[in-house]
């Protein structure tokens, strides 16, 4: 059985009782509506505090001019394209960007460098003490991950991580200000709830610098 015919078995059965295959569709659908609900709910109880906390420090960084650095591979590159988005995209907008956007960029350091070094080239560049630098990552061990958050720690940037898993090694580094930890063993949760994770950082960081 492959991958795929294990997460959706009913694709794969006998189709010719179409209630039955709608019906597994729908408990399947359910299942997948429960875990997540139920992951987001852990993740509240964990760090609901600390994402408060981290979205004020946030929150004082950009009042005081910082701006927003996002990064992450795959997926995760698109969900920090997202969450630079979300800052710009407010009607009071604040300066966020995402470190794969300059394609040009991302594939002269790969090329004449080394991947490792896409993220933490760009932080070198254009990190300033004051600004925020977010990396996403589903396993935690990204190496070019790593690299970005010792060099935006050692240039007195605010670092914050979202991984999943048991937070690999992102877990291990002292250069993360607040990491926050999607445990969980499935891809597809660990990126629905670290999407949720960054959208509440989002939210409480626009209503803390609302009110100020």
């Amino acid at each position: 059985m492959t991958e795929v015919e294990a997460l959706y078995p009913f694709l794969y059965a006998d189709t010719s009782n179409t209630d039955a295959v709608l019906q597994e569709v729908r408990r399947s659908t359910v299942d997948k509506a429960n875990e997540i609900m139920a992951l987001r709910r852990q993740v509240l109880a964990a760090d609901g505090a600390r994402l408060t906390e981290c979205a004020r420090d946030m929150a004082a960084k950009f009042q005081a001019g910082g701006r927003l650095l996002a990064f992450g591979n795959g997926g995760s590159s698109t969900d920090s394209q997202d969450l630079a988005s979300l800052f710009l995209g407010h009607e009071r907008p604040l300066p966020a960007f995402g470190l794969t956007n300059d394609i040009a960029v991302v594939t002269a350091l790969s090329n004449d460098v080394g991947f490792d070094v896409v993220f933490s080239r760009q932080i070198a560049a254009f990190g300033r003490a004051g600004d925020i630098a977010v990396g996403l990552s589903t396993s935690g061990n990204s190496a070019n991950l790593l690299r970005a958050f010792d060099e935006a720690a050692r240039r007195g940037l605010l670092t914050v991580g979202i991984s999943g898993y048991d937070g690999g090694k992102m877990a291990e580094l002292d250069s993360i200000d607040y990491l926050f930890v999607v445990n969980s063993a499935s891809v597809h949760r660990i990126q629905e709830a670290q999407t949720t994770i960054y959208h509440v950082l989002w939210q409480l960081t626009r209503e803390i610098l609302d009110v100020r």
